[in-house]
């Protein structure tokens, strides 16, 4: 494992890592934020999941995340959304929401994406192994949050593994991949064409089986162009009202889809995970 970029901010150091992911069987490159208070503890952190497209730089450059995270002694871990290389295989039409940069943090069981789209595995085993071996971060106070396909992931992620982190949230989910474009293309080619297989996938099903409640904050742009047809928050907060599972879903009138809304409201995100690690 190498550093290949580092950079001072807010009294704190924005550090850029690659190395061997074993889970992917490729090189990965993953970002991490540590906040003046690293210099002399361990201090809690937040895994940040990026959307289609992204790779582990989207986040660290545009969301303005770092001076929050230095306020309140919180590190930031952003990987890459999909294996990389020229060996990983790819959408067949180049498409950008499957293949590379669009990993849907899930375990892959289908051919040729198997060998390498383990991206939940990557997310939830290794990566924290690596970074706590790299980093001064207490493991045991983790809480995670994303964007998009990135939200789809952080909450489905906590949802089945409230062991692991304290409190999630998310910026614009895909809320239920088994009923819009993005998700079903994704979780057919990667799981397969059994429906049943997707609900270990899909926030609006997990509320509903879920035993233990974590903290949950959900901000979705009311004039997103994607809430209609790629979204779906109402299913979320259709499931989470049938299932008593509280979670704070705010609508906010005017902001669209872009990192401009996360800029807005990462504050808020950040406070709000603060909290509980």
């Amino acid at each position: 494992m190498n550093i290949v970029g580092e950079n001072k901010s807010f009294g704190g150091r924005q550090l850029r890592f690659t190395h061997a992911a074993d889970t992917l069987g490729c090189e990965m490159n993953f970002s991490v934020y540590l906040p003046p208070a690293a210099e002399h503890e361990r201090v809690p952190v937040l895994y940040w999941l990026s959307g289609l497209t992204c790779t582990d730089e989207n986040f660290v450059h545009k969301a303005g995340a770092q001076q929050y995270a230095a306020e309140h002694g919180l590190a930031i871990v952003a990987p890459d959304t999909s294996p990389r290389g020229e060996t990983i295989p790819d959408d067949p039409d180049a498409a950008y929401d499957f293949g590379l940069g669009a990993g849907f943090y899930v375990n892959a069981t289908q051919a040729p994406w198997s060998k390498h789209y383990q991206m939940y595995d990557y997310v939830v085993e290794e990566l924290p192994q690596v970074v706590s071996s790299a980093c001064p971060i207490d493991g045991e106070r983790a809480g995670i949050f994303g964007h998009s396909m990135g939200g789809h992931g952080a909450l489905t992620i906590a949802l089945k593994n409230p062991h692991r982190y304290r409190s999630v949230s998310a910026f614009s989910p895909i809320c239920s991949p088994s009923n819009c474009p993005w998700g079903i293309k994704a979780l057919s080619n990667y799981i397969g064409g059994d429906k049943s297989a997707w609900k270990a996938h899909d926030s609006a099903e997990l509320v509903r089986i879920a035993e233990r409640h974590l903290p949950v904050l959900v901000d979705q742009g009311e004039a997103d162009d994607f809430l209609a047809e790629q979204l779906k928050t109402e299913r979320l907060e259709q499931a989470s009202a049938e299932a008593g599972y509280p979670m704070s879903i705010r609508r906010q009138p005017g902001y669209n889809h872009s990192y401009f809304f996360i800029a807005t409201f990462i504050a808020d995100h950040i406070k709000f995970h603060s909290r509980y690690v």
